[in-house]
């Protein structure tokens, strides 16, 4: 029996597969959001990312987000109420 990844877990090997980052640095905020909007016991609602990676290039703010959302929209099925993205290229990262 293989257990289920957890969200965070979930979430890195997605981005890492999706996105071969050179840096990728997975948070799980929800401790920071108990009591609001689409927080539950246990987490894994909140999370913020800091993900560079050469997929970037050449893209604008809103479209790395974009990319990144689209790989991560079965997070949000799981549960995933809010992600905060920084998403950086090698170049602005050096």
């Amino acid at each position: 029996m293989t257990a289920t990844p957890t969200l965070r877990d979930w979430i890195e090997g997605t981005l890492a597969a999706g996105l071969a980052p050179t840096h990728l640095i997975v948070t799980d905020e929800s401790h920071l959001h108990a009591g609001h909007s689409g927080a539950r016991p246990g987490g894994e609602t909140h999370f913020r990312l800091n993900v560079v990676s050469a997929a970037f290039e050449g893209k604008s703010r809103i479209d790395r987000h974009r990319l990144v959302n689209g790989l991560l929209a079965g997070a949000f099925a799981r549960g995933l109420h809010a992600l905060a993205v920084t998403a950086r290229t090698p170049a602005e990262a050096a």
